[in-house]
């Protein structure tokens, strides 16, 4: 944006201001004479500042508004009134005296007056005209959380978190308003401390031994909770579309903590708790087994309950030190924290140490410039257990100790581990013992922002940002017994990532009579590089003798070959934003984006995403001061374009290599040269998924808060999915990268309603509730269908569970219809074509993975020292593929392995075959009691040095109704088909824990 371009405008723009004062000419000559710069800051009854607020005078109306500080100039006389507002706050009227002015604002009940953190910038909820929900420290403090992301958990509407594996610091999801893509996933682009992180994962993968790969750890996993005091979430285009090209899924914008005003603060948290399965799954006891029984070979004369063999209560502490403070010039803050959870199941861990400092500084006369600062390191410590979702029904731990006969001993009588002497069935025990696999990752997040005011109103900002990472993964299985590498093997991986930001924009903002504006526009780039490498050794020693290969790779074996990667892209983009404000009544903004990404073609290589809102504040009109109970009321609408990038890299550039298959022979010696082999066909058109999104809403407060809220209606289709489809005859290879012309439609109503039903110096309560509706089909997909949801199960190859087809809903269902049994047992399924003969061709689809409701309650209550939260969430209308009880189906009593309960009770015949059926199609409807926390705060009065303590119990996952038999219904296992996002499947996930805890919060 050219600088000169805008000073002409803010001179411009100035003169307005006093041609548009309605004062006689004369009136002002005479007071310009005897007027000087009058300079203040706006604070809350707590000191904080407050940005925004509008400045007035009465009698000369000039009209400023303070900025991100608090701090305002303003052209004023020795004795002028002015008057300050600010939404949420009461008006208050000063008389200048002197040149330096400080005001304190009391906070009204209005939710309104809250400061929102949006994209590049902040803004009063009251000038919010998008969907976005902001959550401060308070709400998000509950229970034992890793990472970020379950913060969320039953806090937003819209937003539904789903574990994809309940393993200590293991990746969520995250679902912001539906399932927007098929192949490109639904995880929303997270924003910490203005500086946008990569969605790619962070540390290494591990190798399958034959018992399946890990899924990938959860990249926010490396962020003290502890350190956060905002966390805000942009749902609709027009919060999202000034990220662009990474907004289709929405934005999770996160602020870490800062010093406060006031005299500085030492803080001591720390809790110590134990953790353990959220619920045991319900197979055959010894004795059961025995009755069941009738081939009597099967029965070893043991009694274990294999679950108890695996699962353990988990230990878990966390603690965390933390200074700030505020000078008159700066703020700092810096913490220190630990901690240190055992997973549920035996030889699991996680382990994270982190260090944090945020620094802002003021320099130069009338603080014109302000340089932030905020750094945070971990270090990150895991141990795993061998149980990847890409294992087949006879590869991963849980799975064994849940199918193991539990007339089987642990142990054999020499004390050595049973060995259950089968091909692909192990004692889980030893299958543990043998396995060691340790990840290690190390990962620095920073920036550094500059602010320079450069004219009044006017600022320009730099802002600079590393995120770099490195994780080193060392996974051996040793020699062993089993038909999983046998002679043992040893493989490390690493992984190392660096993302570099670079942003320049310039905002300025301008108040004339009753007219506000705030302009933004500027520069980013950001440039993306991952590494990796790979090697291992096989035939290594036993276990127990020598050195362990993590230690010495070379001490024993024959190394395999070493394997490698690296990649690089980049993201270069220009943004704008106009935010105008007339009289507090009427509200508009308009931003648009422009991207260029290297991941696309040369035709495509930019994108361009606009949005436009509007809002009105109906409470400020004339009709409705009358009206005692209504505070504040606001309808907003929108509408805009936000982008999909995460694609492959050079998917738009043909690949080669070269094979022998395609090779011929150039010479009479017989001798085979390589021929060049297409792999992937160039598609230089190939542009971004395209996110289009109408929003309607309304905010409310009424009778003094003691009913808040908001409501929304949201559309938003995804047009221009990239899918890797069939290619066109002749083509060089049979699948080719591109845009198609399908469209995915999410649709639904929200709604937050809040209210403090108490409001007394001893007594506070308040109760919010949000639910949100969703609606989802897919629509003029060019392929009859798609695949994914792989399956696994005895006998089973190739059947997949999830379909995508037109008129149906992402991730949708697709088996047979299981009808019941027979007389003697047998499956009965619904002959769909009707010939007679049950095969694929009878295959239905069942909609849907993806619940149509959601809804969370949380309720806050005080009583003089005594704090109480309560938390619960639920479900309904969505539906789980139950892959864990397809693997413990009434076959197996014939294979010398056990079965679920309701199998057998059921009558199910030993002899029915294994199919993917709506016999394991569950509904994933509950409710549970996600949080409970019960404190109570010692205020030391009498001690200098120490001013107060909160000590709590906390309990979380403490009450799940369902009627789901897995572990838990809310999990998605990752099981992708061709990229093709999967959804709604339960393969023997990991399960979640229910944790105690308690702890201690002291103030110095």
């Amino acid at each position: 944006m050219n600088i000169r371009f805008l000073l002409m405008v803010a001179v411009w723009l100035s003169s307005v201001s006093i041609s548009q004062a309605n004062v006689p000419y004369h009136r002002i000559y005479d007071q310009v004479a005897r007027q000087e710069p009058v300079k203040g800051v706006v604070v809350g009854k707590d000191g904080v500042p407050i940005p925004g607020a509008t400045v007035r005078s009465l009698s000369t109306g000039r009209v400023t508004t303070t900025n991100e500080r608090g701090e305002f100039t303003l052209q004023a006389a020795q004795g002028e009134k002015l008057v300050i507002t600010f939404i949420g706050y009461g008006q208050q009227e000063v008389t200048v005296s002197g040149t330096s002015l400080r005001i304190t604002l009391t906070e009204g009940s209005s939710q309104l007056g809250e400061v929102v953190v949006v994209g590049y910038g902040s803004q009063t909820k009251a000038d919010v005209t998008g969907a976005l929900t902001q959550l401060k420290a308070d709400n998000i403090k509950q229970g034992a959380n890793i990472s970020v992301d379950n913060l969320l958990q039953g806090k937003v509407s819209g937003v539904r978190i789903a574990q994809s594996s309940g393993e200590p610091g293991a990746g969520v999801d995250v679902f912001i308003r539906g399932v927007g893509s098929i192949r490109s996933g639904s995880t929303p682009l997270f924003v910490v401390d203005g500086v946008p992180l990569s969605n790619d994962n962070v540390s290494a993968s591990g190798p399958d031994f034959g018992l399946g790969s890990s899924e990938p750890k959860n990249p926010l996993n490396f962020l003290n909770t502890s350190d956060i005091e905002t966390v805000t979430i942009l749902k609709d285009a027009s919060a999202a579309a000034i990220y662009g090209a990474r907004g289709s899924n929405g934005v999770v914008l996160i602020t870490t903590k800062r010093g406060s005003r006031g005299a500085p603060t030492l803080t001591y948290d720390a809790y110590v708790g134990t953790s353990s399965v959220i619920k045991k799954l319900d197979v055959l006891s010894a004795a059961e087994y025995r009755k069941a029984l009738t081939n009597p070979a099967y029965d070893h004369g043991g009694n274990t309950d294999w679950q108890d063999v695996i699962y353990r209560n988990g230990f878990i502490q966390n603690h965390n030190l933390s200074f700030a403070k505020t000078s008159a010039s700066g703020s700092y803050m810096a913490s220190l924290s630990h901690m240190d959870q055992d997973g549920i199941v035996e030889k699991s861990s996680f382990k994270r140490t982190t260090a944090r400092i945020n620094a802002e500084e003021s320099f130069f006369d009338d603080k014109r410039l302000t340089v932030k600062m905020n750094l945070t390191a971990s270090d990150i410590q895991e141990t795993a257990i061998p149980n990847g979702n890409t294992a087949g029904s006879d590869g991963q731990l849980i799975i064994h100790a849940l199918m193991a006969n539990p007339t089987r001993s642990v142990y054999d009588s020499a004390g050595n581990y049973t060995n259950f002497n089968m091909n692909a069935h192990y004692n889980p025990a030893y299958l543990l013992s043998i396995y060691d696999d340790k990840t290690n990752t190390f990962r620095v997040l920073g920036n550094i922002e500059a602010t320079l005011r450069l004219l009044p109103g006017l600022t320009y900002r730099f802002n600079y940002g590393i995120d770099k990472s490195t994780s080193e993964r060392n996974s051996t299985i040793y020699p062993n017994v089993t038909d999983r590498q046998p002679s043992g093997a040893y493989v490390q991986n690493n992984l190392s990532s660096l993302t570099t930001l670079l942003d320049h924009y310039l905002t300025y903002n301008l108040a004339v009579d009753k007219h506000q504006f705030e302009i933004l526009g500027g520069f980013s780039y950001q440039q993306f590089k991952f590494s990796g490498t790979a090697f291992g050794m096989q035939n290594i020693a036993k276990q127990g003798q020598g050195v362990p290969p993590e230690y010495n790779p070379g001490y024993s074996g024959t190394p395999t070959s070493p394997s490698g990667f690296a990649q690089e892209n980049e993201l270069q983009s220009f943004f704008g934003r106009v935010n105008y404000n007339y009289d507090n009544r009427y509200l508009l903004t308009a931003s648009i984006r422009a991207d260029g990404s290297t991941r696309f073609g040369e035709d495509n290589k930019y994108g361009y995403f606009p949005s436009f809102a509007l809002g009105w504040t109906l409470s400020r009109e004339n009709f409705m001061k009358d009206i005692s109970a209504v505070q504040d009321l606001k309808l907003r609408a929108s509408w805009g374009q936000t982008g999909n990038q995460e694609v492959p890299n050079k998917i738009t550039q043909a690949s080669y290599s070269l094979s022998s298959g395609a090779g011929y022979y150039l010479y009479d010696d017989l001798n085979l040269v390589n021929g060049v082999t297409v792999n992937r066909t160039a598609n230089p058109k190939l542009k971004w998924e395209l996110v289009e999104q109408y929003n309607v809403g309304i905010d409310f407060d009424l009778w003094n808060s003691k009913l808040y809220g908001s409501l929304e209606f949201y559309n938003k289709t995804t047009k221009n999915p990239i899918l890797n489809i069939p290619s066109e005859p002749l083509s060089p290879t049979t699948t080719v990268w591109k845009n198609v012309d399908a469209r995915i439609v999410n649709k639904g109503f929200e709604f937050m309603l809040g209210s403090r039903l108490i409001s007394t110096k001893d007594f506070t309560w308040s109760v919010d509730v949000n639910g949100s509706t969703l609606s989802n089909v897919i629509k003029d997909l060019p392929v009859s269908e798609l695949y994914s949801g792989s399956i696994s199960g005895p006998g089973l190859s190739g059947v997949n569970a999830n379909i995508y087809k037109n008129g149906y809903e992402a991730g949708s269902f697709f088996m047979l219809k299981h009808l019941g049994y027979d007389k003697e047992g047998k499956d009965i399924f619904e002959d769909k074509t009707g010939d007679g003969v049950i095969n694929a061709d009878d295959r239905q689809i069942f909609q849907g993975a993806i619940p149509n409701f959601n809804f969370g309650l949380n309720s806050q209550l005080r009583y003089k020292q005594f704090d109480l939260s309560v938390s619960c969430i639920g479900q309904t209308g969505g539906y789980l593929v139950n892959n864990t009880a397809l693997d413990l189906n009434i076959n197996s009593l014939a294979s010398d392995r056990n079965v679920l309960r309701k199998f057998y009770d059921a009558g199910a015949n030993t002899a029915n075959a294994v199919q993917l059926s709506s016999l394991y199609l569950e509904k994933s409807d509950f409710i549970r009691l996600n949080n409970m926390r019960l404190g109570y705060t010692f205020i030391f009065k009498q001690l200098a040095w120490l001013q107060s303590a909160n000590l709590y119990v906390s309990a979380q996952n403490l009450l799940t109704i369902t009627g789901y038999s897995g572990y838990d219904p809310l999990v998605n296992t990752t099981k992708t088909v061709g990229g093709n996002q999967s959804l709604g499947v339960d393969y023997t996930t990991y399960p979640a824990a229910k944790t105690f805890l308690l702890g201690a919060t002291i103030k110095f």
